[in-house]
């Protein structure tokens, strides 16, 4: 079975599906098995592909008129093959009709075999880059990861008031801070301070 999958921005309300439609339904698909969205962010819901996602079964071929109606918004290539790569998992094909791109064929298997490997290394260079950064920063002396929320005169007061027999409930109402976030500081306090005896 041909199940389409059509989606324009949101962001314009002269946009619309219609040329799409066309295309999809010239190629062979039923109305009634087309999905839709209508989304402009990369973090808007893709609630048409969830559903043509779901809908497909073992021998279905999922159909868009451009590799970029599936992939949304602003996302990776390596989120494009996730997708494609869900649909081989479920051993569903997948077809595009402006690149003429047909998994179902031999070329096509091909080419996403190649697509596979520049997403592949794409994630090798951005490790490798954010790795780096790591380290030139610690040559700098900058550390990663997010400020301490609790330091210096404040922390002092909360380990007296701590040893002086107030519950840990008391001091995050008093100083107003979270529990997870006293918990933390105080076991990061107990290891920095274990690590200078030594």
């Amino acid at each position: 079975m041909l199940i389409g999958y059509m989606r324009v921005s949101s962001d314009s309300d002269r946009q619309s599906t219609d040329l799409q439609r066309d295309a999809l339904i010239s190629a062979g698909i039923d109305p009634r098995h087309l999905f839709e969205d209508h989304a402009s962010g990369a973090k808007d819901e893709r609630v048409g592909l969830s559903q043509a996602l779901e809908f497909v079964r073992a021998g279905d071929v999922l159909v868009v008129w451009k590799l970029d109606r599936l992939d949304r918004l602003g996302r990776s290539l390596s989120h494009l093959l996730s997708i494609v790569t869900s649909l081989k998992d479920k051993r569903v094909a997948f077809r595009s009709l402006t690149e003429n791109l047909d998994t179902t064929t031999p070329s096509g298997e091909f080419l996403f075999q190649v697509f596979g490997a520049l997403a592949q290394y794409e994630r090798a260079l951005i490790r490798e880059r954010v790795t780096a950064g790591l380290a030139a920063a610690r040559k700098r002396g900058r550390i990663g990861g997010r400020p301490k929320a609790i330091t210096g005169e404040k922390l002092d007061a909360i380990v007296v008031a701590l040893d002086g027999g107030m519950s840990k409930a008391a001091v995050c109402r008093n100083f107003n801070v979270k529990r997870s976030t006293l918990i933390e500081t105080l076991a990061r306090a107990m290891t920095s301070g274990n690590a200078e005896k030594q």
